[in-house]
């Protein structure tokens, strides 16, 4: 069998475009609001910061202001779905300011607490285990299309932190993060670059 080659691997997290929620700050889980105008033209700036890059896989979560981003990127053709990379199901707190969330749960954190009647905390973190687990000793470039607190949950865990370490890393919408290895050593996973942005908002 081959060696694996870290060096060779790099894992590109894409948020995501504007849409009026994440303008207003409300959390946006499995609500389907799509992107705004200035979401899709980030979106098409986002294709030409990533012209040119190969992808050996291109992952997106099922809800449509993902895809909608993957597509106007240009790497739709051949993505596959899937449904772990879904953003967070916020449950009660579904649509609602961290300020409005917090007047029944003070000090309440999206990266740290559990969601009534939406996703645990355990479960939300068993998932992003399950994702990064499925992209160890994966060769080569993986671009992963998906949502601000879930991709925050996968940088975390790839470099063994606690997922409630997120809180910390601002991720703004249409950036582009990318995982990878210290020195092409596999057992020194990194954060190679965060939040880099082609359009801001």
């Amino acid at each position: 069998m081959p060696k694996f080659d870290a060096a060779a691997t790099e894992i590109y997290l894409i948020r995501h475009g504007q849409t009026a929620w994440s303008l207003q700050g409300r959390h946006t889980g499995r609500t389907d609001v799509p992107l705004t105008v200035r979401g899709e033209e980030q979106a098409v700036a986002l294709g030409k910061r990533l012209a040119g890059i190969s992808f050996s896989e291109v992952i997106a979560s099922p809800l449509g202001r993902a895809l909608r981003t993957c597509e106007l990127a240009g790497l739709a053709s051949g993505a596959r779905i899937d449904p772990d990379v879904a953003e967070r199901d916020y449950g009660a707190y579904e649509g609602r300011t961290l300020a409005e969330i917090r007047i029944e749960a003070p000090g309440w954190d999206a990266m740290r607490d559990d969601c009534p009647q939406g996703e645990s905390y355990e479960e939300f973190c068993a998932r992003a285990d399950r994702v990064v687990a499925a992209l160890r000793g994966r060769e080569g470039r993986v671009a992963i299309f998906s949502h601000g607190h879930l991709l925050r949950a996968l940088a975390m865990r790839w470099v063994h932190l606690e997922i409630r370490e997120g809180s910390h890393f601002r991720l703004d919408p249409a950036s582009v993060s990318v995982l990878g290895f210290d020195r092409g050593t596999a057992a020194a996973p990194v954060i190679a670059l965060w939040n880099e942005a082609p359009v801001r908002t």
